[in-house]
Parts: structure tokens; C-alpha cells; sequence
């Protein structure tokens, strides 16, 4: 399911249109009103964009599938796919992009969702406890790689658009999520992880480990 990245995300288009009637509307009846309706639709545009993304091609990479700020790089258990494995927590704040890509080349074994809280994504138990859908995928040379879509104090909406059984590219754009929320990642102990806490990341160019 690839998309063709019009610059700003089709989940935003009801959104930006409400805010530009209204902002619009406003304008004509009383421009100095109309400013803080400008300044959301700003807001509204910039936290939608979703910019197409150079892909990585050298083998065994996995991608950051989101943009933000890593706040966790430790060894932990990934309740998922039920191994030990190597925990990467991207935190996105509203600034950032939240279109969410594959990390890696393969087809999905499982997808869970659970609902849950709302608390702050930039704390550690968001992971266990917030809403969050988790998509664990077995890359093309047998590795399992799991990535977490976490909602966050103010996001209230998880959006994924695959299935189980479906077959994804690296740098592929698979779900969204609006407002601050994170990305857990667990990969295989094996892994050479390239980042560290507090490395700003960028879905898809990021390389987050090599395996």
C-alpha cells in the first residue's frame, strides 16, 4: 500500500478544510477576530505535512518509522513477538511529522490492539499502559522486528492500514498518529543500534540499527 505523499496528509485534509472555512469566515466578518483562527489552521497544516523521504538502501537496516526524539535505548522483553529483545522509544511531539513508514522489508505475522490510558507518551509506562497497536514483522532475512504505535496525552487516534499477512517495504507509510504520542521498537539482541537517547530521528532516513 504505497502512498504517493501529497505533501500533506490525507488525515489532515477535514481538518485544515474546517479551519480554513472557519478562519476565512471570520476574516470577512472581523479580521482582527480571525487572527487565532489563522494561527490554528497554521498549526493544523504544519502538524499534517508528511513529506516524501529518501529510503536507505544498504541491507540489514532498520529504519526509524517515525519522527521524533529517542527517550529509551535499553535491553528489555518484547511482550509482542515473546523474546528478549533491544527496546528504541521514539517520543514525537505535536512539531513532528506522524505519518508512521515500515522500518524494514517483510510481511506482518501479527497486529494487536489495545486500549488503554492517555498519559504523557514521554513516560515509561505509556508503553504498557496508553492505548497502542502493535505490528510484529518478520523481515525478508528471518528477523523479527516489532513496532509499537503508542497514543499520548493528547492523541486520541491510532490509525493502521494493514493487515496481517501483508507484505511491507522499508520507508512504506502504514498508519498515523495524531497528536504527541511514540514508537517502541524492539529488535533482535543481535542488533547494532546507531542511535542514542536524546538523537533527534526522521522516519525512514534515520537509521536506527543495522542487523
Amino acid at each position: 500500500m504505497n502512498y504517493p505523499h501529497p505533501i500533506i496528509a490525507r488525515e489532515g485534509w477535514p481538518f485544515l478544510a474546517i479551519t480554513f472555512i472557519l478562519a476565512a469566515g471570520a476574516t470577512v466578518w472581523c479580521a482582527a477576530w480571525s487572527i487565532p483562527l489563522w494561527i490554528i489552521f497554521v498549526f493544523v497544516l504544519q502538524f499534517f505535512r508528511d513529506p516524501a523521504r529518501e529510503i536507505p538502501q544498504q541491507a540489514g537496516v532498520i529504519l526509524s518509522p517515525c519522527d521524533g526524539r529517542v527517550i529509551k535505548v535499553e535491553r528489555t522483553q518484547d511482550p509482542y513477538g515473546q523474546r528478549d529483545a533491544i527496546l528504541v522509544s521514539v517520543f514525537m511531539n505535536v512539531f513532528n511529522v506522524h505519518s508512521n513508514r515500515s522500518p524494514a522489508n517483510g510481511s506482518i505475522q501479527k497486529i494487536q490492539y489495545f486500549p488503554g490510558k492517555f498519559v504523557n507518551a514521554d513516560l515509561d509506562k505509556a508503553s504498557t499502559e496508553n492505548e497502542r497497536n502493535a505490528i510484529v514483522l518478520s523481515t525478508n532475512d528471518g528477523h523479527l522486528v516489532t513496532f509499537v504505535q503508542v497514543a499520548g496525552l493528547i492523541a486520541r487516534r491510532i490509525l493502521c492500514y494493514v493487515k496481517v499477512g501483508d507484505v511491507l517495504t522499508r520507508g512504506q507509510r502504514y498508519g498515523f498518529i495524531r497528536f504527541g504520542s511514540r514508537v517502541d521498537v524492539y529488535l533482535p539482541l543481535t542488533a547494532n543500534v546507531k542511535v542514542s537517547i536524546g538523537d533527534k530521528v526522521s522516519a525512514t532516513t534515520t537509521i536506527l540499527a543495522q542487523l
